[in-house]
C-alpha cells in the first residue's frame, strides 16, 4: 500500500511539472510564402482558333505568246531577278523575244496609218466648213481615225504579251528556270508574285461562340517561330451560316503584317478579343482556391494570412479579372498558399 501510494505521488508531480512546461502554439510557426502586390492593368477574354495565313494578293503568271526567254536584271541588285526580290506594280521580270512576230505587228506601219487617217480627218473638217465635202464624207474619215486607233491599240496589246510585268508590288514567290535565248511556248508557268504585306486566313468557329464574335473585333496572331512578337488583326468577314456536319460557322482575319514577319503559309494562332476591361485587378489563375461554391485567395497583413472571398469577371490562359474582393496595393500570396490556414503566421521571401 505504501509503495502504491508513493507510485500515484510521484505520478500527480510529473504531470503537474509536464503541465507547467511552456506549449508551442501552431500559429507561431510562420509559413513562408512569396508574395505580390497587386495593381491594375488590362485584360481581354479570349476565343481561340488557328488557321492558314495566306496572301491577299497572290499570281501566277504565264505566257500568253511563245519567244525566245530573257530573264531581265533587277535594277535594285544589278543581277538578274530571283527568288525573294521585291517587285514594284509594272516592272519588267522576263521579256520574250520573237522578231517575227513583232514584225507580224507592224506598229511603225499602224501608226503611220493613224497619223494619214488624222491628217485626212482635219482636211475633211476644213472642206466641210466650207462646203466642199458631204457630212457623210467627213463622218468616214472619223471612221478611218477611230479603226487606225484601235488597230494601234492592239499592236501595242499584242506586243506587250511578250513582256512579264508585275500586276502589283510583291515578292517574287516563284521563278521556273528556264535557259536564257531558249524557246518557251504560249502557257508555260514564268512567276510567281505575292503581297503579304496585308494577309488573310479563313476561320471555322465552334456554334457555341457565335454570340460572342461579331465582325471588325481585334484579333492577336502568334506563331510558334517568334514567340516574342504578337501581330494585330480583325475579323473581316463572318457566314451567318452553321454547318450541319461540323456545327461550325465560318469567318476570315484580314491580318497586318507590315513587316513581313509572317509568311504566306504559316498555319498560326488567333486569339479573338470579344470582351476587354481596363484598370481591373488581375491576379494569377491558379492562386484562387475554392470551397463549397466560393473562391477565395489569401492575402498578408502585418505577417499574417488572411482570407479574402473574391468574385471575378474576364478570365485568359493564364490571369482572371477579380471584381470584388480585392484592392490596389494589397498583397497577394501567389507561392506558398497550398498549406496556410486563416490567421495564419507567415514569412515573406523575397
Amino acid at each position: 500500500m505504501k509503495y502504491r501510494s508513493l507510485l500515484s505521488a510521484a505520478m500527480i508531480v510529473l504531470l503537474t511539472a509536464c503541465n507547467n512546461q511552456p506549449q508551442s502554439n501552431q500559429n507561431d510557426i510562420e509559413t513562408p510564402v512569396s508574395v505580390q502586390e497587386l495593381k491594375k492593368g488590362s485584360i481581354s477574354k479570349l476565343i481561340n482558333t488557328t488557321g492558314t495565313a495566306q496572301a491577299t494578293y497572290s499570281v501566277e503568271l504565264n505566257s500568253e505568246m511563245s519567244g525566245m526567254y530573257k530573264l531581265q536584271t533587277n535594277s535594285r541588285t544589278g543581277k538578274p531577278y530571283k527568288l525573294g526580290d521585291a517587285v514594284k506594280k509594272g516592272q519588267l521580270i522576263i521579256h520574250l523575244e520573237d522578231k517575227e512576230y513583232e514584225n507580224g505587228i507592224a506598229l511603225e506601219s499602224k501608226k503611220l496609218t493613224l497619223e494619214i487617217a488624222e491628217q485626212e480627218q482635219t482636211k475633211q473638217k476644213a472642206l466641210y466648213e466650207k462646203g466642199g465635202v458631204t457630212l457623210s464624207e467627213m463622218r468616214n474619215t472619223e471612221v478611218r481615225v477611230t479603226n487606225a486607233r484601235y488597230d494601234l491599240e492592239n499592236a501595242h496589246l499584242n506586243l506587250e504579251k511578250m513582256n512579264i510585268t508585275a500586276p502589283f508590288d510583291g515578292v517574287i514567290v516563284s521563278l521556273p528556270h528556264y535557259t536564257t535565248d531558249g524557246r518557251v511556248t504560249q502557257g508555260q508557268p514564268m512567276v510567281g508574285i505575292m503581297d503579304y504585306a496585308r494577309m488573310y486566313m479563313d476561320i471555322n468557329l465552334p456554334e457555341s461562340t457565335i454570340e460572342y464574335i461579331k465582325p471588325n473585333q481585334p484579333v492577336y496572331i502568334t506563331h510558334y517561330t517568334m514567340p516574342e512578337d504578337t501581330l494585330r488583326g480583325v475579323i473581316s468577314e463572318l457566314s451567318p451560316a452553321i454547318s450541319i456536319e461540323t456545327r461550325t460557322f465560318k469567318g476570315k482575319i484580314s491580318i497586318d503584317n507590315t513587316g513581313l514577319k509572317l509568311r504566306p503559309g504559316m498555319f498560326v494562332k488567333a486569339d479573338v478579343v470579344v470582351d476587354k476591361a481596363d484598370s481591373a485587378i488581375i491576379i494569377p489563375k491558379d492562386v484562387v482556391l475554392s470551397s463549397r461554391n466560393r473562391k477565395y485567395v489569401y492575402v498578408v497583413e502585418k505577417n499574417t494570412a488572411i482570407v479574402r472571398n473574391i468574385k471575378t469577371g474576364l478570365e485568359d490562359e493564364d490571369n482572371i479579372q477579380v471584381t470584388e474582393g480585392l484592392n490596389e496595393n494589397d498583397n497577394l500570396v501567389v507561392r506558398g498558399y497550398e498549406t496556410l490556414r486563416e490567421n495564419s503566421r507567415v514569412k515573406v521571401l523575397k
